[in-house]
């Protein structure tokens, strides 16, 4: 009679715990890996949202109604669903704040002891489990305290992380840095890195890219003796360049000014190929010394639109990394190095209009930096192009001040590119 007893409350709590606690979460927590805690094997331990605690109603069969329930597995917490507490985005900021100033693991009593109002270490050890199993925080060893995972990065960038506003001392150095003559856009972008690495403190790259394919705009023959010329050459991005050219035959100076003006009229505006296209239409239409001299110039235009087709990619400060712990393994640092070197063309380039993105571990498509974090900032270059800084460190970055930096340094060069004029370049 006592063993049917048992028995019936045994399934009246199985019930209860299926009913009331695991079917509502079942209805709203409908996720992909759904059906592969169907799967899971038999007699694992399992805990039933601190419905059910007797271990041998729990275990009993492994029943599909515990698999569904565990909280050791993350399935169905209560706290998926809902907002996380208060007190927890409080140890969620207390750690990672913690972490990136010491880069070592937060024990519950240090964290009870930040806590703005008064809590136990047992109370803080239970919301430090509940965040762990919800994939906020990872445990590096059994004794050893809590450190973020790349979820609890993203939460503390999107939700937590406060703002830090620079001091009148960091923009006075910015400015000061960038108060220099204005040189060449590819100049100017690679000092820009050079200039944001020793700011932040990381290895970082800039990246100038095209909005629209550049063309054109405007063409200039200008006469140096009988046998050579400069061919002057405006780009639709308001670059300027320019090559001094030699020819076989004789160049009359009165010829250069009607050669400028046939270039302006059918060779501006237009891709390369369409260039080709014009030129071998003209082909039996002018002298063969001016299609020598048409076929030269417009060759090098072409060569500069295919140049400006290719996003260069600078590099800075890629030596910056060996100062982080997560780097002292000398592999792991050469391996990130080296991509920074090597593959430089494979860094992150979001497309889209964001004047900041952070892109942490996983979160990154290459391989190379699913362990690193990259906070990249975008600036105004003018005439259809956009600039862009990229930081690039362990995902224990000091979010906040590469940040703040990042975003000033962008728009102080948006300024500064909207009020200057490049000059022009001239190479032989």
């Amino acid at each position: 009679s006592r063993s049917i007893t048992r028995r019936s409350d045994q399934n009246r709590k199985i019930k209860y715990c299926f009913y009331f606690a695991i079917l509502p979460q079942l209805v709203k927590k409908v996720r992909s890996d759904f059906f592969d805690k169907l799967s899971r094997p038999k007699g694992r331990p399992f805990t039933c949202s601190q419905i059910i605690k007797t271990p041998a109603i729990d275990n009993r069969d492994a029943g599909w109604y515990t698999a569904f329930s565990t909280r050791r597995y993350g399935v169905l917490n209560e706290e998926d669903i809902m907002a996380l507490s208060r007190r927890k985005k409080q140890i969620m900021k207390i750690v990672v704040d913690s972490y990136i100033n010491t880069a070592e693991p937060v024990g519950s009593k240090a964290i009870a002891d930040q806590l703005p109002e008064k809590v136990s270490s047992a109370t803080v050890r239970k919301d430090l489990a509940d965040l762990s199993d919800m994939g906020y925080l990872e445990q590096p060893h059994t004794s050893a305290g809590r450190i973020p995972s790349a979820k609890g990065y993203r939460l503390y960038v999107n939700e937590l992380m406060d703002r830090k506003p620079l001091s009148a001392e960091e923009e006075a150095s910015i400015n000061t840095a960038l108060a220099k003559p204005l040189q060449q856009v590819e100049q100017v972008i690679d000092q820009a890195g050079q200039m944001v690495s020793s700011f932040v403190g990381y290895p970082t790259y800039t990246v100038a890219d095209h909005r629209t394919a550049a063309t054109v705009q405007r063409f200039e023959l200008i006469a140096v003796d009988a046998g050579s010329f400069i061919a002057v050459v405006m780009l639709s991005d308001n670059r300027v360049k320019s090559q001094l050219m030699r020819t076989s035959l004789p160049v009359e100076a009165e010829m250069l000014p009607q050669l400028s003006h046939l270039l302006n009229t059918h060779f501006t505006g237009v891709s390369a190929e369409e260039m080709n296209a014009t030129l071998m239409h003209l082909s039996e239409q002018v002298s063969g010394q001016w299609f020598l001299i048409l076929n030269q110039v417009t060759e090098y235009a072409g060569s500069l639109l295919e140049e400006s087709s290719h996003q260069q990619v600078y590099t800075s400060g890629a030596s910056q990394l060996l100062k982080f712990p997560e780097f002292r393994d000398i592999d792991k640092a050469h391996d990130l190095m080296s991509f920074m070197v090597d593959n430089k063309q494979e860094l992150p380039v979001p497309a889209g209009d964001a004047r900041m993105q952070i892109l942490i571990g996983p979160e990154n498509v290459n391989d190379a930096l699913k362990e690193s974090s990259v906070v990249i900032a975008s600036y105004d270059i003018g005439d259809n192009m956009r600039g862009l800084v990229g930081v690039v460190g362990p995902t224990r970055m000091d979010y906040a001040a590469v940040a703040a930096r990042l975003s000033y340094f962008a728009e102080s060069l948006s300024r500064m590119f909207g009020k200057k004029q490049l000059p022009e370049d001239t190479t032989e």
